[in-house]
């Protein structure tokens, strides 16, 4: 009898201990399928940059994750997420490049996790002051009849063109930035080509730069933005009214406003399945334009790199970013903010 106790009793103890064993084992093959780190697209503007460090500093902190951030320019990241080479890319301007977009998702390369924030903005501006001026600063309406893309091309010599001062000058996007391609579409497209010279800065910094330069000496500015950045958050800039968007026209000749844009999560189809856990994180990661404005600011402000803004986001804003993830992760990420 005492025989079988203990046949029993070991036979219990053998099947606990085995199922313990499968347990842990299922535990840790959710990260033991990645057996090297997890490759962010870190996009050459610092919303996108900020945005992989927080989700980096969690992947790494509460989940126990090795990060990587690979940089460069919206077309080879993109390139780059659906063979495989990078994992996550935080800052998917969809509308952006929707035919690349939609061609890899319905490849089955990459999953869209849904917005990261919805209430984006991009466009065409000029500093308010070029249109009323600003009484406090001494400076008078320059253009006060200019409300849009039409009223341009009488317009070319209050933005002339050092380096050709027969046309004017358009600060456009980057090099290698889909909306590269957009812009010089929509310049041929309003014949503003036969007024303008586009001009590409050589980085998001420059692009910038060369806005607040011009609005510190109350100069005139034309160019591109978008939102959320701290640039618009910190000038008042108007935008250059288009026609409203159509989807046929945007197809074709791109000759209308810019698309109201969604700003997604994407991630490789491979690293979803291969990352569970990630891709649960990253369905409930989502911010807003205001918030990423806040962000962008205190960056500007502090003189601090995104690394900074990151960690500053984590103690900031927990009662946010706390719901993205199980209670055992955001202890252990708020025990590394210490």
């Amino acid at each position: 009898m005492m025989r079988r106790r203990k046949r029993a009793a070991g036979i219990r103890w053998g099947w606990m201990m085995g199922l313990l064993a499968m347990v842990l084992s299922m535990a840790v093959c959710a990260q033991a399928g990645l057996n090297r780190p997890i490759v962010f697209a870190d996009l050459g503007w610092d919303s996108a940059q900020v945005h992989n460090r927080i989700a980096g500093f969690i992947l790494e902190k509460g989940y126990g994750y090795k990060v990587e951030y690979t940089p460069g320019e919206t077309i080879p990241l993109f390139a780059g997420l659906k063979r495989g080479d990078i994992d996550i890319n935080m800052e998917v301007w969809v509308e952006n490049q929707r035919e690349a977009y939609e061609k890899a998702i319905a490849a089955g390369q990459v999953i869209d996790l849904g917005s990261n924030y919805p209430d984006s903005w991009q466009g065409w501006l000029v500093p308010t002051y070029v249109i009323k001026g600003d009484p406090a600063r001494g400076i008078k309406p320059v253009a006060p009849d200019l409300k849009s893309v039409k009223d341009l091309p009488r317009y070319w010599k209050l933005f002339k063109d050092p380096e050709d001062p027969k046309k004017g000058r358009f600060y456009s996007c980057i090099a290698g930035w889909e909306c590269q391609k957009i812009n010089e579409k929509k310049m041929k497209a309003y014949g503003l080509d036969k007024y303008y010279n586009i001009f590409l800065p050589g980085s998001g910094a420059a692009l910038a730069a060369s806005m607040v330069s011009a609005y510190e000496k109350g100069q005139p500015w034309f160019g591109y933005y978008w939102a959320p950045t701290w640039v618009l958050g910190k000038l008042d800039m108007t935008p250059i009214e288009e026609p409203p968007f159509d989807r046929k026209v945007w197809d074709t000749t791109k000759a209308c406003a810019y698309p109201s844009v969604r700003v997604n999560i994407v991630v490789n189809a491979k690293f979803a399945k291969e990352a569970p856990d990630v891709v649960q994180f990253l369905k409930k990661y989502e911010t807003t334009q205001a918030l990423n404005n806040k962000v962008l600011a205190y960056m500007q402000e502090k003189k601090v790199k995104t690394d900074a803004a990151a960690i500053w986001f984590l103690k900031t804003y927990p009662e946010l970013w706390t719901g993205w993830v199980p209670s055992e992760v955001a202890q252990k990420v708020k025990a590394a903010l210490k």
